[in-house]
């Protein structure tokens, strides 16, 4: 039996895949080879055909930033009188226009704002609380940002903003994991450390949390491993990550505009790769934001078992040229063309009664 037969053996035995077969995985193996062992645990975890969707809004606080990082489209700098802050009329309304739609959540986040006290993120989230919907909101990297401001620690922030009406966090800044990458894109944003104990200190105050990855930039497969195996070494230790979100860098509009855009193969074999690697995530997000919805579709035979969210409204995406929409019943009719069954859940995956 050759190598790769081997680790195809273990993975369709739930058995646990080292960094070295991880790697030969990848390299030796076609992506039908990984479409079909990914696919395979998918139909394990998930063997009533299911597919599971969120309908919220992403709502963007501010585009003023000083993080600067090259691969962003979206941030303005702290004196670009184009920069601006949301008001809280404006944020009221967009909330009733996502719960007229039947939306559960809203994903809350924005740019590191170098002059806001973590007073007004506060006063923000006890605002947005008396609407009564989900708070999924503030990266890793913004929490790093409110600690800096504040001089408190990580796990104090975290609970500041819990009593003030957190429910959840976001997976965004993560990237790639690895410093190499981080310092030379990203060299204001939080570490890669200090990305992974944000999420381990919201996990041990009973928050969950989901985890993402965007490649296809500056990264090598080498640290694109690294990412994932930090994720699972992380969820072995506290089991709060609900789902793992991968796509695609999308360079128009960026410093790193010269990159060649992934290609539908090379994301999909990407997240078939997610799926393997990561055994101990129970939930796999397609990206139909950067993908589009057909690939999205075909995503679901490659690992994928969530359609993630409508996305009544992204911003930060289509500031790099890729505005992709879907309603519902798109996703709904999506899904069920793909032989699966829709289902709407809320953050921690529990389904939503469609009455």
């Amino acid at each position: 039996m050759s190598s790769l037969q081997n680790i195809q053996h273990k993975v369709l035995n739930g058995e646990r895949i080292s960094e070295a077969e991880s790697l030969s995985l990848f390299r030796e193996g076609s992506l039908y080879d990984l479409g079909f062992l990914a696919d395979s645990i998918r139909r394990k975890k998930h063997p009533d055909h299911i597919v599971t969707y969120v309908i919220d809004r992403n709502i963007n606080y501010t585009d003023i930033c000083i993080s600067a990082c090259k691969f962003c489209a979206f941030y303005k700098g702290p004196d670009d009188p184009d920069g601006s802050v949301i008001s809280f009329e404006e944020l009221e309304q967009k909330i009733t226009e996502t719960k007229e739609l039947r939306g559960t959540q809203i994903l809350l986040q924005g740019g590191l704002h170098p002059e806001k006290p973590f007073e007004f993120y506060e006063e923000m989230l006890r605002f947005i609380k008396k609407t009564g919907i989900h708070i999924h909101g503030f990266s890793p990297p913004e929490i790093c940002h409110f600690a800096n401001l504040s001089g408190l620690s990580v796990a104090d922030v975290i609970g500041r903003l819990r009593e003030a009406g957190l429910d959840s966090i976001p997976g965004g800044g993560a990237e790639i994991l690895s410093d190499r990458v981080r310092n030379e894109a990203a060299p204001r944003k939080c570490s890669a450390d200090e990305w992974i104990e944000v999420m381990r200190q919201a996990h041990l105050q009973g928050m969950r949390t989901t985890a993402t990855m965007m490649f296809g930039h500056i990264e090598s497969l080498e640290e694109r491993l690294e990412h994932l195996l930090r994720l699972r070494k992380l969820q072995d230790e506290t089991g709060g990550f609900t789902a793992f979100i991968p796509w695609p860098f999308q360079p128009d509009n960026t410093a790193f505009s010269e990159i060649r855009k992934a290609t539908a193969y090379s994301y999909l074999k990407m997240l078939a790769w997610s799926r393997i690697v990561l055994d101990n995530f129970d939930n796999i997000q397609a990206s139909w934001v950067t993908q589009g919805p057909k690939i999205a579709q075909i995503s679901l035979f490659y690992g994928a078992n969530d359609f993630g969210s409508t996305m009544i409204e992204e911003n930060v995406v289509a500031a790099a040229g890729v505005y992709f929409r879907l309603s519902e019943k798109e996703i709904r009719s999506l899904v069920e063309g793909a032989g699966f069954i829709p289902q709407q859940r809320t953050m921690d995956y529990t389904s939503v009664s469609s009455d």
